[in-house]
């Protein structure tokens, strides 16, 4: 048990706090809403109707399409795009989807390959891929979850205010949708860039996400 735990605790600690989070923004989205409902002259709704309620899942899903969106352009960009002297960039002289001898396959692979790696033809094609393209299928799977949930809370505050509904491409398209979109994006993209260019210059002693204290600002692609 403490080897697992010692070896899964990166994992393990970030799925914990996922879960103590998303409880407490569940307590905490609980009761912002019923505050406004009560200032609206409403009556404030239990925990249990509002976890279900598409108001709770349109706030968690608008944030998770952010992360997922974020991740997936990150893996792509990183395999053409990179920024010297950074520890979250591969080096210019590695510039694309490198040789079969750098990735360990073809001839190049290992015993313990991943079976995938080893078959060659298309299964080692979509496995090459397979991380990008999990996080684009997270990302899309989140989205439409968001554009969904949001069409149904965008609903019920029209409906609330005598207004008729709207259908799901007009939300998508709606004013309300972008604002809760891009205001996730645009967070995700600062902080990924903002780590990318001070790792070049700043370090995290022992941390893979920074390279050593003592390696020079134009070292790339090396951890501490």
């Amino acid at each position: 048990m403490r080897r697992f735990l010692r070896d899964n605790g990166l994992g393990l600690a970030f799925g914990l706090l996922f879960l103590v989070t998303l409880v407490g923004q569940a307590f905490a989205g609980n009761a912002d809403l019923n505050n406004r409902r009560l200032a609206d002259g409403g009556d404030p709704i239990g925990f249990a109707r509002y976890v279900t309620s598409s108001d709770f899942a349109v706030d968690v899903a608008e944030n998770w399409q952010s992360e997922y969106l974020q991740f997936f352009l990150y893996i792509f960009a990183t395999v053409w795009l990179v920024q010297r002297g950074s520890a979250e960039s591969k080096t210019p002289e590695r510039l694309g989807a490198e040789s079969d001898e750098e990735q360990l396959l073809g001839s190049h692979v290992e015993r313990r390959s991943p079976a995938w790696a080893k078959a060659g033809g298309r299964r080692t094609a979509l496995y090459s891929n397979s991380l990008g393209l999990a996080m684009l299928g997270l990302f899309l799977g989140s989205w439409v979850t968001q554009s969904i949930a949001g069409r149904s809370a965008y609903d019920n505050d029209r409906l609330n205010s005598f207004q008729d509904a709207i259908g799901w491409w007009d939300y998508v398209l709606s004013a309300d949708f972008w604002n809760r979109s891009l205001q996730n994006w645009q967070s995700e993209f600062l902080a990924i860039g903002s780590m990318a260019v001070l790792s070049v210059y700043l370090r995290q002693r022992g941390s893979s996400q920074s390279k050593p204290v003592g390696a020079p600002h134009g070292t790339t692609d090396e951890s501490g």
